[in-house]
């Protein structure tokens, strides 16, 4: 006998594909829909399974909690370096201490010295720790960074800082000197009345424009150290870069302060709840204006970049952007060519042993 085919007309055929397709659509569909609600059923499990526990360490006796108290006792050190737009980011700190409940405090050094002498680290860092009626506390100032641990203190306070393109830095720090800002035009300045370009300085060799005016945020960072203030020295570079990833909470640039500002909100509320939008809005988002600053020619740019001090200070530029940059990157989303912050992304679950 043949083999008995069963034959059905095209569009028949055609109709049991369409359906077959639809009908894995949906089953696809109601899988999804499963998984999406079990998911939902782990977390709410997961959140259960910690408030019970919670509850639980409660009902065993009195006790504070932990984690207000650890945040009212959070210190943060703004070691700033000069003109990387400082002014404009302290400001904001000082609009939102009343309203977050924290004091600032600005670390006054003589004649600016970033570098402190080994009892004033003494008094400082025991005024940092033990200073309890400024806690918490936001301390800024022109200082290199101080190594805690160093002083045997269990708790470090948290390292913050913001760096700027270091050609840019200088020439906005080379017309400060000479004509002050817009924060406090009436005062005085050092080389009041140099009418001298920045570009004329460098064609003249000059000593306010000399390359080794560009090491200064490399020893910010290094520290203390004394080869950190050896100009050029690759073991500063080194150290500046290993405190920068190790010891700092976040550093930003001051071409995306804004996204600098918006991070320390999302991760620090305590202190910076409200900060971006204060940036956008508020008056003093760009309160200091160095006045009478001119853009350097590209062959000024050009023999600046030619110094070994340059390159050094522009690859720790670069590599402290590429930092901030990871970190954004992992933090928010943009959406409308706008940025926002990623909500939390983890939970807990599977706590054990079970409560009875």
């Amino acid at each position: 006998m043949g083999l008995l085919r069963i034959m059905m007309p095209p569009k028949l055929q055609l109709l049991a594909v369409v359906a077959f397709a639809v009908a894995m659509l949906f089953l696809e569909n109601q899988i999804q829909k499963l998984e999406e609600s079990l998911s939902k059923l782990e977390r709410a499990i997961a959140r259960h399974e910690v408030r019970e526990i919670e509850q639980r360490h409660t009902m065993d006796g009195p006790r504070q909690d932990a984690a207000l108290e650890e945040e009212e006792d959070m210190v943060i050190i703004y070691n700033r370096v000069p003109k990387t737009a400082s002014t404009s980011f302290t400001n904001i700190a000082y609009d939102l201490c009343a309203k977050n409940r924290y004091h600032v405090l600005h670390i006054n050094t003589t004649k600016n010295n970033p570098v402190m002498s080994l009892q004033d680290q003494v008094r400082f860092v025991k005024n940092i720790t033990s200073w309890k009626e400024m806690k918490p506390g936001f301390y800024h100032g022109h200082v290199s960074y101080l190594d805690f641990a160093k002083f045997g203190v269990k708790k470090k306070p948290i390292y913050i800082n913001v760096i700027r393109d270091p050609i840019e830095r200088l020439v906005s720090y080379y017309y400060f000197l000479r004509f002050g800002d817009d924060y406090r035009p009436g005062l005085r300045r050092r080389k009041q009345g140099d009418k001298k370009t920045f570009d004329e300085c460098v064609a003249e060799g000059g000593s306010d424009c000399a390359p080794e005016k560009l090491w200064l945020q490399i020893p910010f960072f290094c520290g203390h150290s004394s080869e950190c203030w050896n100009v050029g020295s690759r073991w500063a570079m080194d150290q500046a870069k290993y405190n920068l990833v190790n010891e700092y909470f976040l550093v930003g640039v001051t071409e995306e302060l804004e996204d600098f500002i918006m991070l320390l909100e999302a991760a620090l509320p305590r202190f910076f709840r409200g900060a971006t939008e204060l940036y956008r809005t508020g008056k003093k988002s760009h309160l200091r204006k160095t006045t009478e600053k001119k853009l350097p020619t590209k062959q000024t740019i050009a023999k600046l970049q030619q110094s070994d001090i340059w390159k050094m200070e522009n690859e720790f530029y670069e590599f402290a952007l590429e930092q901030f940059q990871f970190i954004r990157a992992h933090a928010v989303r943009e959406k409308d060519g706008d940025l926002y912050i990623l909500a939390q992304n983890f939970f807990y679950e599977k706590i054990y042993p079970k409560s009875n």
